[in-house]
């Protein structure tokens, strides 16, 4: 799943916690090809469930939730949830199918299951990107018909039926932001992309232009961008796998100017590879405007004519990035 697509709306929802009172909730995960030995549960006000596998090869735990909207992670994927009083929530997932896979049994698991449903028609409409505005507008206005209709056949809690509907008319304008951002970004393909001239890690300043003859691929990001270090372990293997390769991996980072210091610290703290450079003007930095960046982490593949090959590129963490630099670099 792309998590630039969605993670906004995400997180905006998922710390939605609608009431304060605290109810029990009884939570068990089945999940096969798992990425990690522990489950986490964030929500609003800090709130934090930490659910470690058992002997069994089950996540399982009671705890204490005031109702609302809560984020799951496995430390790679995310996902939403809803809890309500004395909810009973039998998880089953393959992590290799994360969204696809999702399914929610037991007491009170309804709205978790309309959410799972969601996530996989918020994915499905990034498809549509590519296509001429009127035809977007479409299958935009189709979609949010769907999610209308299936909050309105569902027998849900009626707090959560208001609260979608906020969000529905919330996704509509991320979605026709985002769509105009991949438009003005799918325009560089097969056109010269534009240079920098940044701050280098090791001394003096880099620009794009330096390394022509090779590809590159671009990671903008910064420190405090949660998302953006999710993918640092990733990145580091995918640099060690092409290690020799024709292929330089340059991180920008746009973090304020004021955190400098911070972003050296942790380029040095990580032992970060590649070459890191610091734009010079953050989010307002004329390479960033230029390829209409609107979320972190971003991706994009220069080829060694300083062409764009992808100006919206696969992340580290997924397997079609390896597929296409293999091809590429074969």
């Amino acid at each position: 799943m792309n998590k630039l697509f969605v993670t906004g709306l995400l997180i905006f929802s998922a710390l939605n916690v609608i009431g304060q009172t605290k109810n029990q909730i009884k939570f068990t995960a089945k999940i096969t090809n798992r990425n990690s030995d522990t489950l986490v549960i964030v929500g609003k006000d800090n709130f934090k469930q930490v659910i470690p596998i058992n002997k069994k090869e089950v996540f399982a735990a009671n705890f204490e939730a005031p109702k609302g909207f809560y984020v799951f992670s496995d430390g790679t994927e995310s996902s939403r949830l809803y809890l309500k009083p004395n909810s009973e929530v039998n998880l089953t997932m393959n992590a290799k199918e994360f969204d696809e896979t999702i399914v929610y049994k037991g007491k009170g698991v309804e709205e978790s299951n309309f959410l799972a449903q969601q996530a996989l028609r918020n994915e499905k409409l990034e498809e549509a990107y590519s296509k001429e505005p009127a035809e977007f507008a479409v299958i935009l206005e189709a979609k949010n018909k769907t999610d209308k209709e299936s909050l309105e056949k569902g027998s849900f809690d009626a707090e959560f039926v208001t609260a979608m509907k906020s969000n529905f008319e919330r996704f509509n304008e991320f979605a026709i932001r985002n769509y105009e951002s991949a438009s003005k970004a799918n325009k560089f393909t097969g056109k010269p992309s534009p240079d920098f001239d940044y701050e280098n890690f090791k001394g003096g300043k880099t620009k794009l232009s330096d390394l022509k003859g090779k590809y590159v691929y671009i990671d903008l990001w910064a420190t405090w961008c949660a998302p953006c270090r999710a993918e640092i372990p990733y990145l580091q293997k995918i640099e060690e796998k092409y290690h020799g390769k024709n292929i330089e991996f340059v991180s920008i980072s746009i973090d304020k100017l004021k955190d400098n210091e911070k972003w050296k610290k942790f380029v040095t703290d990580k032992s970060l590879g590649g070459i890191q450079l610091f734009a010079d003007k953050d989010w307002e930095s004329e390479f960033v405007t230029s390829y209409g960046v609107t979320g972190i982490p971003r991706f994009i593949i220069v080829d060694p004519k300083g062409n764009v090959l992808s100006a919206d590129a696969a992340r580290p963490s997924s397997p079609e990035l390896q597929t296409q630099l293999d091809s590429l670099l074969k």
